[in-house]
């Protein structure tokens, strides 16, 4: 008897469910940036929690209020030097 792939046949969420979900630039950012601040932005330097945003060649930053240490959504991750979208 051959036993089944436990990752490949997971439960979880269909094809058109992923896609209607994440299947966007926009709302795969959006999920991302919810996983890395569940309670909104926190620098990494020095832990305040106000930031400015803003873009620069189409990539999201993030400037903190008070040491002005500037982050991106990808920044410390395994995507950090990352040029694909996310969607990709």
């Amino acid at each position: 008897m051959m036993t089944i792939n436990g990752i490949q046949f997971q439960k979880g969420l269909s094809l058109p469910a992923f896609l209607r979900d994440y299947g966007t630039e926009e709302q795969c950012e959006a999920a991302f940036i919810k996983a890395r601040w569940p309670q909104g932005f926190i620098c990494p330097c020095c832990g305040h929690g106000a930031a400015y945003e803003f873009k620069r060649r189409e990539l999201r930053y993030w400037q903190c209020g008070a040491c002005r240490h500037q982050t991106s959504l990808r920044a410390g991750t395994v995507m950090e030097h990352g040029r694909l979208p996310l969607t990709k």
